[in-house]
């Protein structure tokens, strides 16, 4: 028998909240305390991932936290003409003196400082806050800011994609994304003119069913991450969302089961492909196996 609808409706509720805004609100007095090494610095604090997108499910605890730092920021001039290049290079001859190695440095100083050292460790790609009575775990991300040029001819005249830099810490790898594109694109395919309000409980429903999934050891806990989960919706046409759950639940699978053309689909910042070799990116083989055993789900329930 299929998923009942009561049971998928359930799946789209989104957890609490609360508790995240609270964390999210400590981390910003922790970097503006008068002890922190970037206290006065033009840096910006936002939340990024489920809690930030309103597409967190109960159960879901680590918040994760930008430290975007505006001051320096990275480039990428493979878009522009060599006229164009030419032109940036005149108008920002000398790199900037304080880059992100200092700035991340600088927030794990203004951390520990606030919370004790305890309380903070580093992770190959964030800073992580300890849980404590009233504040959840956090994953912290020190970046700089990034420029994807589409055109240059002047500083008052250029066209950029605005993203994140920063560096992995076991291997150096550059990591570059877009999370304030993701939120927009996010909240465009949510809205009236779109999905009319489906694409969020949408996502948070299938998240449900991955755990689902997961807690029934019929999947393991990292084959369908919640980042990875929402771009594949995100790719889904607009009309496949609405009715009822049990339709949209349909709709949906059907369209990534039968007609998705793997590699046309994107992450939902819509600057990179999902499926690839990167650490940014997904296994098709992964996402394979995600859709069986969710249509096995379906047909079996």
């Amino acid at each position: 028998m299929p998923i009942p609808e009561f049971q998928l409706e359930t799946w789209s509720h989104q957890g609490a909240v609360a508790t995240s805004s609270t964390t999210y609100q400590s981390i910003q007095h922790a970097l503006a305390a008068e002890a922190s090494p970037v206290r006065g610095m033009n840096y910006e604090v936002y939340l990024q991932g489920s809690y930030k997108n309103d597409t967190n499910i109960r159960g879901d605890s680590d918040v994760d936290v930008m430290v975007q730092l505006k001051a320096t920021f990275g480039y990428n001039l493979s878009g522009l003409s060599y006229e164009q290049k030419a032109a940036f290079e005149r108008a920002y001859p000398t790199n900037a003196t304080y880059q992100w190695a200092h700035f991340r440095t600088d927030v794990l100083r203004a951390l520990r400082n606030y919370y004790g050292n305890s309380a903070i460790t580093e992770g190959n790609k964030s800073l992580k806050l300890a849980s404590a009575s009233g504040r959840l775990a956090a994953d912290i991300i020190p970046a700089i800011h990034f420029r994807k040029y589409l055109c240059f001819y002047g500083v008052q005249s250029e066209h950029h994609v605005d993203g994140i830099e920063f560096w992995s810490r076991n291997d150096g790898r550059q990591v570059i994304n877009f999370p304030k594109l993701h939120y927009d694109n996010g909240v465009l395919k949510h809205s009236a003119a779109k999905t009319n309000g489906w694409y969020k409980p949408a996502v948070r429903m299938f998240k449900n069913a991955r755990t689902y999934l997961v807690d029934q050891a019929r999947i393991s806990d990292d084959l369908a991450p919640s980042y990875f989960l929402e771009g594949l919706l995100y790719n889904v046409p607009d009309a496949k969302f609405g009715g009822t759950f049990e339709d949209t639940f349909v709709e949906v699978f059907n369209w990534l089961w039968a007609e998705a053309q793997a590699a046309s689909l994107v992450c939902q910042n819509g600057q990179l492909p999902l499926f690839g070799p990167a650490a940014e990116q997904w296994s098709l083989v992964k996402a394979h196996q995600f859709l069986t055993e969710l249509g096995q789900l379906w047909k079996n329930w």
